[in-house]
């Protein structure tokens, strides 16, 4: 089997191709940007379609990143993987950013669980709150997916220790420190890395992992009733 992956939840765009029989991807490509996503991800898909043969034919699935994260990236990840799992005739199915975080966490079984430790996934929300989810130290769900204040995820973590990606996992770290909580954030695991995103879309029951937006607040722009004309 044979996937795209795209990834544009976040402060990053990306997207990779890989195939079920090969733990690397066969093409990929990512950048770093805060916004700028609808006009930066249709080109970059299909530079790395263009390093594959059979291009976009080739294709089995379409995997998306679903959320939690920017209201408007995600429009744009999700309406382009629907447009070519359309165009394609393929399944689209849903990863969630969480998720995605926490799988190379989880992978490295012998140096957290294996060790005791707690696993979490927290990405900044902005206005002192997180969204946070946890796995014990068995591997299932402690906490899901959550949007909570950043003193309570600290609570959640327990006298430790634990494991830390996203975003806000280096002010989860000190604030854990601060309170005596062992807690250690990985090189390399503060954003979501779209290989992962590829290989857990491989696994996912389509009718399960639905590519629909996992929301765990309202989008921060609202409409400013103040500034509306009355009308007559």
């Amino acid at each position: 089997m044979r996937i795209l992956a795209i990834d544009t939840a976040l402060e990053r765009c990306a997207a990779c191709i890989m195939a079920d029989d090969s733990p690397e991807p066969l093409a990929q490509e990512s950048m770093d940007l805060a916004r700028g996503h609808a006009e930066a991800l249709l080109p970059l898909v299909e530079r790395v379609i263009a390093r594959v043969e059979g291009g976009f034919d080739s294709l089995d699935r379409v995997a998306v990143t679903v959320g939690p994260g920017s209201y408007t990236g995600l429009r744009v990840g999700l309406s382009a993987a629907r447009a070519v799992g359309l165009a394609c005739g393929i399944p689209v199915v849903g990863v969630t950013t969480l998720s995605a975080l926490l799988a190379p966490l989880l992978a490295a079984d012998e140096d957290f669980l294996g060790h005791g430790y707690l696993l979490a996934a927290a990405i900044d929300a902005r206005h002192g709150h997180v969204y946070f989810q946890a796995l014990s130290q068995d591997g299932g769900i402690a906490v899901p997916p959550s949007l909570l204040p950043l003193a309570e995820a600290l609570r959640l973590l327990g006298s430790g220790p634990a494991a830390l990606a996203g975003s806000a996992a280096p002010a989860l770290a000190a604030a854990a420190a601060a309170q005596g909580v062992r807690a250690v954030v990985p090189d390399g695991h503060i954003a979501p890395q779209i290989a992962w995103v590829a290989s857990l879309g491989l696994v996912a029951d389509p009718a399960h992992a639905l590519a629909r937006p996992l929301y765990l607040r309202g989008p921060d722009a609202q409409p400013q009733d103040h500034a509306r004309l009355a009308r007559r």
